[in-house]
């Protein structure tokens, strides 16, 4: 397809869709589609909610600051794309260029010779809906709007409390989301729960995978050590200092059979962003690798070469309504994980069977956690490895597919209903 040039910057067409039309859009503002966790959310979310032989179209605003998105994307069947850059330039612009995105996004429909009429749904994260989109997208589209929520941040996350300029806007395109979106889909139980309460039909879907995405796993044998994986942008939830402070408790001879890799981030970022300083890695010397930002393909690769996904969380709020894509990713991989229970993950983890349950988020918790792990053989890893490849299937975005499409296409269902559809649509992701 020839490239156009709307205002505000171009938009690059890619997909391998034939000429089926797309029936359904998706509204993204990221590094898709495998550039960071809300494109990996959003590109399985959009294949699970796009019928068997129909297409979905992808508008994504690509973020300013983020590089040059890839010129020929490596994009599943029935996904088509529409990049819209160029959104540099000083803080007014930017302001500006973000505020304009739904018409930008319709420009680009335009031009590519796609008609408003022609969608029966459109989605995009709660991060996107503010007022002006929900008006625009409402009177142009005219289907239905889901917005899709993974998250409910707390005033203790920000230095400045419930003053802070992210968590105003957070607050406040969920309370747009719980009076206007026609569907919402939760990636918990806990934030379920919060939009019946505002009387929204609300469905329940965890972080989805391809599992034909992930080779066999392939780690060393236990005899030479205990290979940890921790892959992503660790925040401080993410207790990375806890997990260190854990493997320093273990007896001298244990602690040296352990390897930390982090994935993901810088050793500056780890020590700017997350829990963990200086003092914490110096004290594991080369026992701790840092990685830093990698392509998907050698995370991966390193996923099948870890025994085990650490993923510490608090008991806190905000870590109970969220839900960490690292869990499914880590069992498609046949990567069993070393966790303590948060959010939903109770009803997917079982202790000794996909992973080593934690009994807490503390140092000492980790200690027993990994004194369990060194103790295994390698056919009781093996087990658990497999145990964690049947788990996944119930997070392929395959097994999703009829109850997603159908929900978010459902017309003829009355709006504001404050039904749930997850128990019927999840019963298999929950035994």
């Amino acid at each position: 397809m020839k490239e156009r040039k709307p205002p505000n910057g171009p938009a690059r067409s890619h997909g391998n869709s034939g000429t089926v039309p797309p029936t359904s859009m998706v509204l993204a503002a990221y590094r898709f589609p495998h550039g960071d966790a809300m494109s990996n959310r959003l590109l399985h979310l959009a294949r699970s909610a796009t019928p068997e032989g129909a297409t979905v179209l992808v508008v994504n605003d690509w973020p300013a600051g983020a590089g040059r998105p890839d010129p020929s994307p490596d994009l599943p069947p029935g996904v088509r794309l529409i990049t819209l850059t160029g959104g540099g330039g000083r803080r007014p612009g930017r302001w500006l260029h973000q505020r304009t995105r739904p018409l930008r996004a319709l420009v680009a429909l335009r031009r590519a010779g796609l008609r408003t009429d022609q969608f029966t749904a459109a989605y995009l994260p709660l991060g996107l809906w503010t007022l002006t989109t929900w008006a625009v997208l409402r009177v142009a589209l005219r289907c239905p709007l889901t917005v899709d929520v993974v998250e409910r941040h707390d005033p203790e996350q920000f230095p400045r409390g419930r003053l802070a300029p992210y968590f105003i806007r957070h607050r406040w395109s969920a309370f747009l989301a719980g009076r206007t979106a026609d569907r919402v889909i939760a990636i918990s139980e806990t934030i379920e729960r919060q939009f019946l309460r505002r009387g929204r039909r609300t469905m329940v879907v965890p972080p989805q995978v391809d599992c034909a995405d992930y080779g066999d796993p392939a780690p060393p044998s236990l005899h030479d050590g205990l290979r940890l994986l921790y892959a992503g942008s660790a925040g401080p939830k993410d207790l990375l200092a806890v997990v260190l402070a854990g493997i320093r408790l273990l007896p001298p001879a244990d602690r040296a059979r352990i390897r930390l890799v982090i994935a993901g981030m810088s050793r500056e970022q780890a020590t700017d962003v997350s829990d963990l300083d200086e003092g914490d890695l110096a004290a594991l010397g080369e026992q701790v690798t840092i990685l830093g930002r990698i392509p998907r393909r050698q995370v991966l690769a390193e996923l099948s070469r870890a025994h085990f996904s650490v993923l510490v969380r608090p008991t806190a709020g905000y870590a109970q309504a969220g839900f960490p894509s690292k869990v499914p990713e880590s069992l498609a991989a046949g990567c069993p994980v070393l966790l303590n229970h948060t959010s939903d993950l109770a009803r997917h983890i079982v202790d000794g069977r996909e992973g080593i349950v934690l009994a807490g988020h503390g140092a000492e918790d980790v200690r027993e956690g990994l004194v369990r792990a060194l103790a295994l053989s390698d056919a009781q890893w093996w087990r658990m490895s497999r145990h964690a490849r049947e788990r996944a299937r119930s997070f392929d975005y395959r097994s999703w597919r009829l109850a997603v499409s159908r929900f978010v296409t459902d017309a003829g269902r009355a709006t504001g209903a404050g039904n749930s559809t997850s128990a019927a649509s999840s019963s298999s992701s929950r035994r």
